[in-house]
C-alpha cells in the first residue's frame, strides 16, 4: 500500500473539510507538502473547479484551486514527492493547451507528474465556458487520445471532432514514457471503460469499497485491456461525501489515532484491490496538529502496510 495526501485548502469541501483549513496560505500548504515529501508519502493531490455556483458554496465552498498551476508551486518546493490531480475536468481545458502544461510539469520535476482526469458533474461550470454538458465524456476521450499524440509523436497530426492539428512541433515531451500516468475518476461504465482502455490509475471516489472488486474485474475483462500495472486510488473520506458534495456523515470516514484501527482499516481497503491511500485525519485544531498526524501515520500506519 502506497500513502499520499491530498493537500488541505485546495478545496472546501464541507464534507471532507475542517475548519482551520480555510486559513491557510500557500506558504503553509507548501508546508504540508514538503513534509509529504521528507517523511516518505507518494503523491500530493490537489482537485480542481473553476467556479461554484452561490447555492453550492455551504457545502462546497467557493475556494478550489486550478490544478497543474497548484502543482507547479508544490513541486516546486519538494524533490522527490509525486504531484498529481483529483481531478483536473478535462472537458473543460483545451487538449493541446492541457497537454502543454501536463508536459511542463512533467518535464521541469523529472517526471513527477500523475495527470488525473475527470469529466465533471457540474452543469454550471460548462454553461459558463460554453462547453456542452451532455458531450463532455466524448470530449473527453477525445481530449485523452489528442494529449497522448502530443506526448508521443515526433509531428503530432490528429483529426477528431473537436479537435485537429497536424504535422506541428511539440516540445517538451513528458519525461514519464510513454507519457505521465493517466489516472480517471469516477464509477460510471464510461469511466471504468477509459481506465480499461488507457488508464494507468482509477480513482473510484465515492464507490462504497465492496464495490471495488467487481469493478476490477469488469476492467480487466474488458477487450482493451492490456495487461499491466494499474493505481487504485481510494480513501475513506470520499465515504462522508455523497452527490453534489453532500455530506453524509457516516462514521466509517472519520479519522483515527488509533493505528491499530487504521490499520485494519487500510488493510481492508488493500484486500479489495485499492493500492495508494489518503488516510483522513481526525478533528484536529490547526496545521501543527495536522502535521503531528501525518507524522503519527509515517510511523504507526505505513509501516505495517509496506511489510
Amino acid at each position: 500500500m502506497k500513502f499520499s495526501i491530498v493537500l488541505p485548502n485546495c478545496m472546501t469541501v464541507e464534507a471532507v473539510s475542517q475548519p482551520w483549513e480555510a486559513g491557510l496560505s500557500g506558504a503553509e500548504i507548501a508546508r504540508v507538502a514538503r513534509l509529504a515529501d521528507e517523511i516518505g508519502f507518494t503523491t500530493a493531490l490537489v482537485s480542481e473547479h473553476f467556479f461554484f455556483p452561490s447555492e453550492h458554496v455551504a457545502l462546497s465552498g467557493e475556494h478550489a484551486l486550478h490544478a497543474t498551476t497548484a502543482l507547479g508551486y508544490f513541486a516546486g518546493v519538494t524533490s522527490r514527492l509525486r504531484v498529481g490531480s483529483l481531478v483536473s475536468i478535462l472537458p473543460l481545458h483545451h487538449p493541446l493547451i492541457a497537454a502543454k502544461a501536463w508536459a511542463t510539469l512533467d518535464w521541469l520535476t523529472g517526471g513527477r507528474a500523475v495527470v488525473g482526469l475527470g469529466v465533471g458533474w457540474l452543469r454550471e461550470e460548462f454553461d459558463v465556458l460554453g462547453i456542452p454538458f451532455s458531450q463532455r465524456g466524448k470530449r473527453m476521450d477525445e481530449y485523452v487520445d489528442a494529449m497522448v499524440e502530443l506526448w508521443t509523436a515526433q509531428r503530432p497530426d490528429f483529426h477528431g471532432r473537436h479537435v485537429d492539428f497536424q504535422d506541428i512541433a511539440f516540445a517538451p515531451k513528458p519525461v514519464q514514457t510513454p507519457y505521465p500516468p493517466l489516472w480517471f475518476g469516477g464509477d460510471s461504465r464510461a469511466a471504468v471503460e477509459r481506465v480499461a482502455r488507457i488508464g494507468s490509475g482509477w480513482a473510484p471516489l465515492q464507490t462504497p469499497p465492496e464495490r471495488i472488486p467487481r469493478r476490477l474485474d469488469y476492467i480487466r475483462s474488458r477487450p482493451t485491456w492490456r495487461d499491466r500495472p494499474l493505481d487504485v486510488f481510494y480513501s475513506t473520506a470520499w465515504l462522508n461525501m455523497g452527490d453534489a458534495h453532500a455530506v453524509l456523515d457516516n462514521p466509517a470516514a472519520k479519522g483515527s489515532w488509533h493505528a491499530d484501527e487504521v490499520v485494519d482499516q487500510c488493510g481492508q481497503l488493500a484486500e479489495v484491490g485499492v493500492t495508494e491511500t489518503w488516510v483522513p485525519p481526525p478533528p484536529v485544531r490547526d496545521l501543527e496538529e495536522y502535521l503531528d498526524h501525518m507524522r503519527w501515520v509515517a510511523a504507526e500506519v505505513m509501516p505495517e502496510l509496506r511489510q
